[in-house]
């Protein structure tokens, strides 16, 4: 490595220099706020020169330019790592002091010095090739044409601007003012030297130079790395007729999940979701899987390549292609990518659908066994969202994709696959389904999925397609939100328990295309609204007398069927438990809620024993689980439980996990519905069995999943820096059971 000071213009004015920009660079980038500051920099330097006080003029230094170079015969090539914004900058700000400029002379002075190099290979003897995204603007800016819309063009245009003012307001100011400005602007100038032994490796430089500021993406960096070792005709070469057009082009701002997600899919393996803070550790598993696998980059590229349209089938929403040739097939396979990607919003399974499109175009995977998979896949995904599940998706179904093979050659069975996981894993049966659905707040908790469900329903029954998407068709209540005169006797003397019980359920819920004409209307006149319909669900409506606690009970029923007749499993796998016993889990009864799996271990498990900094406390339940450490907390002199109290949105993704009874009494008056979900921090009792409670005393929310209590005591524990074993919860030594309805509550019933 050796480094040089040289004024930028020494650098621009070589001869027998011409300038690459790798094509993996990022396009320019430099708005209105550093142009002006690069233009006040400028006249800085120029008003130094033209005050006859200063005997010694200012310089600027105007940073680091970072070169590798490459020998082309009598000629050489100089490869920017770094610093292509102010050689850019620079350039452009020169092509409109060109412009403006009635000497011809001078005019040529700055083409033939600064912008052209009869040695260049590039087109039009170009000194400085851009980046492939900005090059057509550029050339056509230094060959005096009209740059096209962008943010080159409208650099120049500011440059002009600035010029033509300070032209009018500083008529001293000259041409060769401007000239003796950029030769009196340094950088520092680092040539790389790239024989291995140096180690300065041009892609090791790059890394590091863009280890500050906006970080590059994954996509930026995987670029650069399969980029950056070639030679620069082979780069550009790469970059504009493959890696462009066939991977950038084609996923825009999908780059870096595809990248991840084909990583996931090659190794079966779970990969982190990228972010800024962990985007290096992804790069270098994913670098270190490219150099293991394949001999050469362009074999890598030759792979991932085939890769990007089938991941783009999963990311878009409406697809155009043809994945079937077959066009029944075809359109089924499209709608069902769509239910699993994107009305149920999965991440999980984009890896291994990734594989299941490859298997499938590669004529290992005929269009039945695709379409019966994707629709497992789907019935698997929608059971487990209307439960509530999702912990452990992300970890657990990529290591689903070394069964790809076996599915495909009819050697394993998906629903075998999807059953043979962990407790918190399962393939939810029809108990499960038909328990949740009794009791679920459809409408509210279920508002993500309700139109898909029901859309879904409607093309079960009736054969027929529906556009459940289309805003037009709503989710209509059959007994309305608000009751009226004709509901109350619609309903009969306990109008207001059924209403309560009833009106956001599943039984009371019907799409229809025209919500708004019938509200709150008299059942009989919605019949004859409904009538009109073209949708199947108004069947069963219809053909009732009148909308009281019988019918919506009936209808209900039947609803729950059609789910699972729509979303449905093989008899063999109704009613059994579709889980495993991991023989792990038998033999792991203490847990730490810092452990990487406490959540997954913790759900379907029962605690029986809670040890806090070598005490221990009986417990039934997860919700007393939480309790007994907040409580631990509140009564410890060392610490802060104001801390908690105030920060719970940071700990808890929640703000009224601890309250305060000021507060509750207060939303009970609102919503008497509160009374049951929190209990006294000293003493463990409901509000209204606590003697003596006042406005300041503390209660705990108690109804809460196994793998939110260890998630929240864990977020308080990495705050206090309490080592992994200060909280260790012991499970029952029994294998996973079911969950019932009354576990959450568990707390609240029996006192802690």
């Amino acid at each position: 490595m050796k480094t040089t000071n040289q004024s930028i213009s020494e650098i621009l004015t070589q001869n027998s220099t011409s300038f690459f920009i790798p094509p993996f660079q990022r396009a320019y980038a430099w708005g209105k706020s550093e142009i002006e500051r690069y233009f006040r920099d400028m006249m800085r330097i120029i008003k130094s020169e033209l005050d006859p006080r200063q005997h010694d003029k200012e310089e600027h230094f105007f940073g680091t330019l970072v070169i590798s170079k490459e020998e082309e015969g009598f000629a050489s090539k100089s490869v920017v790592i770094d610093g292509q914004q102010r050689l850019t900058t620079t350039l452009l700000f020169l092509i409109a002091l060109r412009d403006l400029e009635p000497d011809e002379k001078n005019q040529d002075y700055i083409t033939q010095n600064y912008l052209t190099n009869n040695t260049s290979t590039f087109e039009d003897k170009i000194k400085l090739k851009q980046v492939t995204k900005d090059w057509d603007s550029y050339r056509a800016l230094v060959n005096k044409e009209e740059a096209k819309p962008g943010i080159i063009q409208n650099a120049y245009h500011l440059f002009t601007k600035l010029v033509s003012e300070t032209k009018r307001s500083h008529p001293q100011i000259r041409f060769e003012h401007y000239i003796k400005a950029i030769m009196r602007m340094n950088v520092a100038v680092i040539f790389l030297d790239e024989r291995p032994f140096k180690g300065e490796d041009p892609q090791i430089i790059f890394e590091t130079l863009n280890s500050l500021g906006k970080p590059l993406t994954l996509s930026d960096l995987v670029r650069n790395f399969v980029l950056l070792k070639m030679n620069s005709s082979n780069q550009s070469d790469i970059y504009e007729k493959i890696w462009h057009p066939k991977i950038e082009a084609v996923l825009n701002d999908d780059a870096s999940r595809f990248f991840r997600d084909y990583l996931q899919y090659k190794t079966a393996s779970s990969i982190k979701v990228v972010s800024d803070s962990n985007t290096k550790e992804v790069y270098q598993q994913f670098t270190g899987f490219v150099e293991e696998r394949f001999d050469t980059h362009k074999d890598f590229i030759d792979d991932i390549v085939r890769y990007v349209q089938w991941y783009k089938w999963i990311v878009t929403e409406v697809v155009t292609d043809t994945i079937s040739r077959d066009a029944h097939n075809d359109k089924v396979i499209i709608e069902l990518t769509r239910n699993i990607f994107h009305d149920i919003q999965t991440e999980a399974f984009k890896p291994f659908v990734l594989g299941l499109f490859e298997y499938h175009q590669d004529r290992r995977m005929d269009d039945e066994t695709l379409i019966a998979i994707l629709k497992v896949i789907r019935t698997y995904l929608i059971r487990r969202r209307i439960l509530g599940l999702g912990q452990g998706e992300n970890k657990n179904i990529v290591l689903l994709v070394g069964h790809i093979k076996d599915l495909a050659t009819g050697a394993a069975s998906i629903f075998d696959v999807l059953s043979g996981m962990l407790y918190w894993m399962r393939f939810p049966n029809d108990n499960e389904m038909k328990t949740a659905l009794l009791a679920k707040n459809f409408y509210d908790e279920l508002k993500k999925y309700s139109k898909f469900i029901l859309g879904k329903i409607e093309e079960h029954n009736a054969k027929v397609a529906v556009n459940f998407r289309d805003p037009k068709i709503t989710i209509e209540h059959i007994m309305p939100q608000k009751l009226n005169g004709c509901w109350e006797l619609e309903l009969g003397d306990d109008y207001a328990r059924i209403h309560k019980a009833y009106l956001h359920n599943i039984g009371n819920l019907i799409l229809t295309e025209f919500n708004s004409e019938i509200g709150n209307k008299p059942f009989a006149e919605k019949k004859q609204h409904l009538n009109e319909s073209s949708l199947h669900f108004r069947l069963d409506v219809i053909n009732k007398e009148t909308w009281n606690e019988a019918s919506l009970q009936t209808h209900h029923a039947n609803m729950i069927e059609w789910f699972l007749s729509t979303f449905p499993l093989p008899d063999t796998y109704k009613d059994r438990d579709n889980w495993k016993v991991s023989q792990e889990l038998l033999e792991r009864t203490r847990l730490s809620p810092l452990d990487d799996d406490a959540g997954d271990f913790a759900e379907g498990n029962k605690p029986t024993e809670i040890l806090i900094n070598g005490g221990a406390r009986k417990v039934f339940s997860w919700p007393q689980v939480l309790f007994r450490f907040l409580l631990h907390i509140y009564k410890s002199q060392d610490l802060d439980f104001e801390f908690v109290y105030n920060n719970q949105a940071q700990l808890f993704n929640k703000e009224d996990v601890i309250i305060k009874w000021s507060d509750v009494k207060r939303r009970i008056e609102e919503n008497p519905d509160w009374k049951g979900r929190y209990r006294t921090l000293n003493g463990g009792k409901t509000w209204d069995k606590a003697e003596n409670i006042t406005d300041g005393d503390y209660l705990i929310h108690v109804n809460i999943s196994a793998s939110a209590c260890m998630r929240r005591i864990a977020n308080v524990m990495n705050r206090f820096n309490m080592p992994n074993n200060y909280v260790e919860v012991v499970l029952s030594s029994s294998s996973p059971r079911k969950k019932t309805q009354a576990d959450s509550s568990l707390l609240m019933v029996s006192g802690v």
